[in-house]
Parts: structure tokens; C-alpha cells; sequence
């Protein structure tokens, strides 16, 4: 079902519209394109409001007249990508069109992007495949002389993994991580923490969930003074920092970004902490020795490692790890086990994570407990992720104009639509995160308390 109105273009709009080879086809163009765009929204079964070129609106969708006015509205820039909707073979050539600029969101960005779900499940029958087909095509032939006037970037992609050997992490890594500190500062907290907060309280604002992330991990992990403790994937230093200050560590940070590294190190010097705190630009399989630390953490970053690296992964932290020591492994797990590609999985690996892979838990507690692990512990922080992210994406669009000063508006709004994409994952329960504490086996006593009261008492810091 759908209705076709004539309205005056919004100035609103970001982006300008398509300029017109001939404006006597332009009302069968847009009769063309409402057909096309009811057809390939035919099966929603919600209230949708769809905006072409020239501010004309169509509403689609089952529930019309049976629900509120839509939240959200999707707007067509050009004929171009109305062409492409049903023409185009990629998957995500919705996504790729808003990178571009020209399919734009106006209203509730988390509505849109569950519109994903739906998107998914309305296909179209052989005979209205073909007439969506032969619409298309006549559109695309109307509108060929037809140029836009606006000036797009494309959106950056990360190389194809295919091993996960060092050459390829070091590279998906920089990709993603050495975009911009500048850029992470606009929308992180101020010890920009790029991993899953924790709320004490819902209305807890990001620096104090951040805080509270990074103590609850040293509590975990029983810091005390003196104890060599490693941070596999350290960011820019927050956990370091924060486990050296308050808790009297020796610690060591390794990533595999330059930028990162960077400015890691020099928090670390103004913090006068270059005596207790180090970091490296260094891989994981490159760090050495046996039984060098009693605590290591790895935060958010074995999402990178890749499934079959897995096993000597853990083989690796084990043998760093003196007997007895914890283990600190928190990050991102999927609810089916494996790495099947999908259209989120495609999304992922296209634009943001070239090398990302998640798993089950249950998969990740096996591999452990081969590698000689105990487990220790295993707290899901699901609901805490799916609050940060949605206070990231709040934080990064008040900074719009100001992101614009690092990236370009292909990349913000790839950060944009992945961080609302991965908030709604997270609310569904597509994705998990865990953190898994584990010991190295040793005969005697197991190393970590009889309950779990230490980890929620009052603040036990050094505070050296």
C-alpha cells in the first residue's frame, strides 16, 4: 500500500538534489520511482515514510493507517539509487547509498537501522521481481542525462583477511584504530576507553561507567603492588594508566597502532609514570618469555585474533602467565557459534573490523580450558555495551560539524549507522560480551576469593 504526495523540498536537507536533464520526465520518473520503492516495500510490516528528489513522499507499508506517523524517513537524493535498490547486487547498497549521501535518514536513526530486519525478509515474488526489474530499467534509461550536484566521498574499505596472519591484523588494525585520535576524543570519555562501559547506575554518565569499567576489571583481577600485569590490545593507555595510579602495578601495554601508541605514551609521561608503565607497538605472537606476568587483561581485543588463531592465542597467554595468575579476557561473542557471512558480517568486515570474528562463549571457555585455563568467572555485561554504544552515537552526532574537522561525511556516518547497528545487536541479543577471568592451573588453593563480595564493596584502590 502506499500514497504518493507532492510536497516542497525541505532546505533542510543535507544534501542537494538531482539536477534535471529534462523536466518534462519528471512526473513519470517519480510515478516510476514510488512504484518501484512500493514494490521492494511491499512485505514491511510497519509505517513507512519514503522521500524522493524533489520532496514528494510515498507512505508504505502494512501498517498505514493503523500506527503513528512513522519516526523515521527515508530519503532518495536521485533516481540513481532508486535504480540501484532494485538493480544492484549488493547486499548492503542501502548502507553504501547512505555513506554516499544519497539516501539520507531524517528522525530516529535506531528505528531506521532495524529497519535491517525487515529489509531482509521482504522479498519479492519471480513475476514482481521482473516488473520491478523492467521499472528499473526504464527509470535508469528517463533519467540517464540526469547529473547531481552533490559531491560525495565514497566510504573507506579495509583488505580482505584471509589468515590473520600479522601482516593482515597489523593492517586492519591501523585501518580501524589510526583513523583519528582526534576523532575517538570527540565521543569517547576522557581516558578514552574504546570498549564496553559499566553503569553502576543507568544514569551514570560515559566518564564515570568508563571508571568504574576500569576498576571493576583491576578488582577482577586483584591488583596489588608490585604485580607485573599486561594489557594485550592497550588503546591509548586508560587501563595501564588507571591499574599503575590506583593500584601499584608494573604494567605493559601492547597495540598495533601507531597513533594509539603515540598518544599512550604520552599520557604516560604526563602522568610521570614512565618508570612503572611501558607500551609497544608489537603483536601478540611476538611478546616473550615464560611465566613473565602474575596479571594479564586483554579488553576488547581477541575479536581480532581470528577463530583459528584462537587456540595459540591462549597458548600464548598461558605461557606469559606465572602459575596461579589471572586472566582477564572480556570481549564480543556472537549467539550462533563460528562466522557464517551475513549481511552484518559483510557490513563488519567491509567498513569497520576487516579482521573481525566473534564466536559463542561457550566456544571461547572451551578453547580456554584447552590452553590448561580454569575458569574462574563469567559475567555478561550485554546490557552495558547496548547503553555505551547508544551514548557514543549520541556523543558523536552533537559533534557532527566538529568530526567533519578529522573524517569525511562518508566516514562519520559509517561510524554513525555501525555504533547504532551494534546497539540494537547488543538489545536484541545477536551479540554478547563477556568477560571470562581465569587462572593458570597449578595444584593447591584456587588464587581468587570464596565469593565474589570483593568485587562490590566499597573501593579497596592503593591510591598510591
Amino acid at each position: 500500500m502506499s500514497n504518493l504526495t507532492q510536497t516542497t523540498e525541505s532546505t533542510s536537507h543535507s544534501s542537494s538534489p538531482a539536477r534535471r536533464g529534462n523536466a518534462s520526465t519528471e512526473p513519470r520518473a517519480l510515478r516510476i520511482a514510488s512504484d518501484l520503492l512500493t514494490r521492494l516495500f511491499h512485505n514491511f510490516n510497519g509505517s513507512l515514510l519514503l522521500r524522493l528528489w524533489n520532496g514528494a513522499t510515498i507512505n508504505v507499508g502494512g501498517a498505514i493507517g493503523r500506527e503513528p506517523n512513522p519516526t523515521f524517513a527515508l530519503v532518495f537524493r536521485n533516481p540513481r539509487v532508486v535504480c540501484e535498490m532494485v538493480l544492484g547486487r549488493d547486499p548492503l547498497r542501502l548502507a553504501e547509498a547512505y555513506f554516499r549521501g544519497d539516501v539520507d535518514i531524517e528522525g530516529d536513526l535506531f528505528a531506521a537501522v532495524s529497519l535491517k530486519d525487515n529489509l531482509q525478509s521482504m522479498g519479492l515474488s519471480m513475476t514482481d521481481r521482473a516488473r520491478a526489474a523492467y521499472g528499473a530499467l526504464q527509470l535508469k534509461v528517463l533519467t540517464k542525462a540526469w547529473t547531481s550536484s552533490t559531491v560525495h566521498h565514497l566510504p573507506s574499505k579495509g583488505q580482505v583477511v584471509k589468515e590473520h596472519s600479522k601482516a593482515e591484523n597489523r593492517t586492519a588494525v591501523q585501518f580501524h584504530y589510526d583513523l583519528s585520535n582526534a576523532f575517538y576524543a570527540l565521543w569517547l570519555d576522557r581516558a578514552m576507553v574504546y570498549s564496553c562501559a559499566y553503569f553502576d547506575e543507568p544514569d551514570n554518565d560515559l566518564d564515570q561507567a568508563q571508571e568504574a569499567k576500569l576498576d571493576h576489571i583491576c578488582r577482577k583481577l586483584q591488583l596489588k603492588p608490585g604485580d607485573h600485569f599486561l594489557d594485550i590490545g592497550c588503546g591509548w593507555g586508560a587501563l595501564v594508566i588507571h591499574a599503575a595510579i590506583h593500584y601499584g602495578v608494573l604494567a605493559h601495554g601492547v597495540t598495533l597502532s601507531q597513533k594509539q601508541l603515540e598518544l599512550a605514551r604520552k599520557r604516560i609521561s604526563d602522568a610521570n609514570l614512565g618508570d612503572r608503565v611501558t607500551v609497544e607497538l608489537q603483536d601478540y605472537r611476538d611478546l616473550k618469555g615464560d611465566s613473565v606476568y602474575e596479571k594479564i587483561a586483554s579488553i576488547g581485543m581477541f575479536e581480532h585474533v581470528g577463530l583459528k588463531n584462537l587456540p595459540g592465542y591462549f597458548s600464548i597467554v598461558q605461557r606469559l602467565l606465572t602459575p596461579g595468575g589471572l586472566f582477564l579476557n572480556h570481549g564480543i561473542t556472537s549467539d550462533v557459534g563460528g562466522w557464517e557471512r551475513t549481511l552484518s558480517t559483510e557490513f563488519i568486515n567491509r567498513y569497520v573490523f576487516p579482521d573481525g570474528q566473534l564466536d559463542s562463549v561457550s566456544s571461547i571457555q572451551r578453547h580456554m580450558e584447552s590452553a590448561r585455563f580454569e575458569i574462574a568467572d563469567v559475567e555478561s555485561l550485554r546490557a552495558h555495551y547496548a547503553m555505551t554504544l547508544r551514548r557514543w552515537v549520541e556523543r558523536l552526532e552533537c559533534h557532527h560539524t566538529d568530526a567533519l574537522q578529522h573524517v569525511n561525511e562518508s566516514t562519520y556516518r559509517v561510524w554513525r549507522l555501525y555504533m547504532a547497528a551494534c546497539a540494537l545487536e547488543f538489545e536484541s541479543g545477536e551479540i554478547g560480551i563477556y568477560q571470562v577471568l581465569a587462572t593458570k592451573r597449578r595444584s593447591g588453593p584456587a588464587p581468587y576469593p570464596m565469593t565474589r563480595r570483593y568485587l562490590y564493596g566499597d573501593s579497596d584502590r592503593h591510591c598510591l
